[in-house]
């Protein structure tokens, strides 16, 4: 589970999952890979994004104006029909990812990737926040090549703002696997969490901050 250091210096066991140490890499033949396009249904689009626990991410992407839903789950393993449990090994190769749909017509692709890059520590590697391990690393999907350079363009004007180099790995969408049902829609239904409270929320006010003006109205 995540652990999270309080200031009695005591663990507490707060956790969107466990912190496996293994840093497993993205496979060649995945990251090498043809992307997959996913066709869009009934005008609504979907992008994939992975910046740590998905249960902060679900809620960071849930707040922006032109998003209908976003799926909890995850991506970019080379194993097939991952669970929480196996994800949170470390071994599959998967990181905790979601599926956001939106509505192209109010919120661009782009503006999703500067969402990505901007609420989160793009230079933290294996990990954000107090989450350690690959299955909480940060990987952004691409479906084609027009987004792939558009990915690569928004990186390079972030990668000016930090001394660290960028950590998020770029890679071609393959497949996308729901998590299970408990973990859908998390922060919402589970506000008293411990993790919520002290990570999720405060990480959900800072990206509120920094991008005000693409929120939905009952988010502000």
């Amino acid at each position: 589970m995540k652990r999270f250091f309080l200031p009695t210096f005591i663990f507490l066991l707060i956790s969107c999952g466990n912190n496996a140490q293994q840093k497993t890499a993205t496979k060649p033949e995945i990251a090498n890979a043809a992307p997959i396009e996913v066709e869009a249904e009934n005008g609504y689009e979907k992008a994939y994004f992975a910046s740590g626990c998905f249960w902060c991410v679900e809620a960071i992407y849930e707040s922006i104006e032109g998003v209908k839903e976003v799926i909890s789950g995850y991506s970019g393993g080379h194993t097939k029909n991952p669970t929480y449990q196996s994800s949170n090994t470390g071994t599959t190769g998967h990181a905790e990812a979601v599926e956001v749909i939106y509505n192209p017509d109010v919120v661009s692709f782009k503006t999703l990737v500067e969402v990505y890059f901007g609420s989160q520590d793009p230079t933290q590697v294996n990990g954000q926040g107090p989450d350690i391990g690959s299955q909480y690393r940060s990987l952004i999907f691409y479906q084609n090549n027009k987004q792939k350079e558009l990915i690569n363009e928004v990186k390079k004007e972030v990668a000016k703002n930090y001394k660290e180099p960028i950590a998020a790995e770029i890679l071609p969408f393959q497949k996308f696997w729901k998590a299970e049902d408990y973990h859908q829609n998390y922060e919402r239904n589970n506000p008293n969490n411990p993790y919520i409270q002290q990570v999720s929320i405060p990480r959900l006010n800072r990206f509120k901050e920094k991008f005000p003006e693409i929120l939905k109205e009952e988010s502000h």
